[in-house]
């Protein structure tokens, strides 16, 4: 029997492909260098030109144009104006300044040296004349004699009593006498008790006010204020200085108002001292 015979498949030809182009050495180099990243930003537009402008030589003016001229002189004259008051305020300022820095200086070496001490005064008696409410006149003519203590505490400090005082003893609101105290040297860690006569005239006392002293005389309480305005002078060592006015001021209560009464308290303090 004879064999069967298979045909056998030939085989395919495989049909010739075109040969890559050859890469060029360009190409090369731009395979070789790395891919820059795209930036999302816009890229800025250039720098606008700039432009140089030339002027002739003869239009550049050193010194303002003649129509300008008279308004340079007035705004240099003001300005040399305004710097000149400029200069004297700050003058001024800067010896102000000096002066009073001075005067502190001056007033804490004067404390630091003599350590001053404020002067201290009280009523030690007083005596009262005419002051008769039982009579049917309205008018009337007081005298007190008081006696005062002055107490000068300072150890480098005389003070001088001068002309120009004042004392005066008051009712509530009326003036029952007045008069002045005497001129006296008061030295360093002294007391001095000094005695004055004050005398009023014609001293006319409403109904409501002569009510009022009956009252505080039965009471045994009545209410008096002193004051006293002295001109004094304060010694430092050897100098003496200008003429200060001391304001003391007193609240005294006597017991009746006869040439036998007493006090029966006292308060006294400075008010105030005018150095001028």
């Amino acid at each position: 029997m004879a064999d069967r015979v298979h045909p056998q498949d030939s085989p395919i030809r495989a049909e010739p492909q075109n040969p890559p182009p050859q890469a060029t050495t360009e190409d090369l180099e731009a395979q070789k260098q790395p891919v820059q990243p795209t930036s999302e930003k816009p890229v800025p537009a250039p720098p606008a030109a700039t432009y140089v402008i030339q002027v002739p030589k003869d239009q550049i003016f050193r010194v303002p144009p003649p129509e300008n001229a008279r308004k340079y002189q007035e705004y240099t004259r003001k300005g040399s104006r305004r710097s000149c008051c400029f200069r004297c305020f700050c003058w001024t300022l800067g010896l102000i300044v000096l002066f009073i820095t001075l005067l502190a200086i001056a007033g804490a070496i004067l404390y630091l040296v003599f350590r001053p001490e404020a002067l201290k005064y009280s009523v030690q008696s007083i005596t009262i004349k005419g002051m008769n409410l039982t009579a049917e006149s309205n008018s009337m003519s007081p005298e007190f004699d008081i006696a005062v203590r002055a107490d000068n505490p300072n150890n480098k400090i005389g003070v001088y009593y001068e002309n120009g005082s004042n004392v005066t003893i008051k009712y509530s609101d009326v003036q029952l006498c007045s008069g002045v105290i005497p001129t006296f040297y008061q030295p360093s860690n002294n007391i001095t008790i000094f005695t004055t006569t004050l005398t009023g005239s014609g001293v006319a006392l409403s109904s409501a006010t002569r009510t009022s002293l009956v009252d505080a005389q039965s009471q045994g309480s009545v209410p008096l204020n002193l004051k006293i305005k002295a001109p004094v002078k304060i010694k430092l060592g050897s100098i003496k200085t200008w003429k200060i006015t001391v304001k003391v001021s007193c609240d005294i209560s006597v017991n009746n108002l006869s040439s036998d009464s007493t006090i029966v308290s006292k308060d006294c303090g400075i008010d105030d001292v005018d150095l001028w």
